[in-house]
């Protein structure tokens, strides 16, 4: 599944190897050739991903990721350093800074895609095209189908996104706020009684295979979908 990725790099013929790589794989590509760029592009959309230099003109890759941990809004975006920096303390520094992973140039565009995917899959599952099936229902996110044993459940592109995240993070209670950062994205202002709608939209959806049940409404918290192990 696309998703919104930082390229912050101050080398412009590696910004633009990454980028079309990015773009040729599907996903939106932001760029940015220093931090205070970075910064003011992760203001207007929040990324999915960001891939970090280490060494920019003016403040450090490193200072940057530490402020974005350090942040609510941003502090569970996923980190990827790219430096020429290999020695073990640097990773160390790197990993202990907030980076999900760290990547020494020179390195291929694959196993840039490659550790995109594996971080993406640890922190944002919901991004990736990863089946995933929970008490009896079956999601396909790359051919978005979604089924109950054989018969097939046809869903609203909202309500496969929502199920999607709620799959991919079972047994977790999430707010009308958080939900609606989560599904519709944070710069989409609308009302959170708009979660109840498509939640409604959701059960009578999962009716008819009995699994509206999963979706449970937690008093004065949020909703939660329960995986059936408990």
């Amino acid at each position: 599944m696309a998703a919104t990725i930082l390229v912050v790099e101050d080398e412009p013929a590696i910004q633009e190897l990454i980028a079309i790589n990015l773009a040729r794989a599907g996903h939106e590509v932001l760029r940015a050739s220093n931090v205070s760029q970075a910064e003011a592009l992760a203001r207007e959309v929040l990324p999915d991903v960001v891939l970090l230099d280490w060494m920019l003109p003016g403040e450090t890759g490193l200072s940057f990721a530490r402020r974005l941990r350090s942040q609510q809004r941003t502090k569970g975006i996923p980190i990827i350093f790219l430096t020429a920096r290999a020695h073990e303390q640097d990773k160390v520094a790197g990993l202990e800074g907030g980076a999900d992973d760290y990547i020494t140039k020179p390195f291929s565009p694959r196993e840039l895609m490659a550790r995109i995917k594996a971080v993406m899959r640890r922190r944002v599952p919901q991004l990736t095209d990863d089946v995933v099936e929970i008490g009896g229902l079956r999601m396909d996110p790359a051919s978005h189908r979604l089924h109950a044993g054989k018969a097939n459940i046809l869903l609203g592109p909202t309500e496969f996104r929502m199920l999607q995240f709620f799959m991919t993070h079972p047994e977790r209670v999430y707010s009308r706020a958080q939900l609606l950062d989560e599904v519709w994205g944070d710069h989409v202002f609308v009302e959170e009684r708009t979660v109840d709608v498509h939640i409604r939209r959701l059960r009578s959806a999962l009716e008819a295979s009995g699994h509206d049940r999963l979706i449970e409404t937690v008093r004065g918290s949020g909703y939660c979908l329960r995986s059936g192990k408990n």
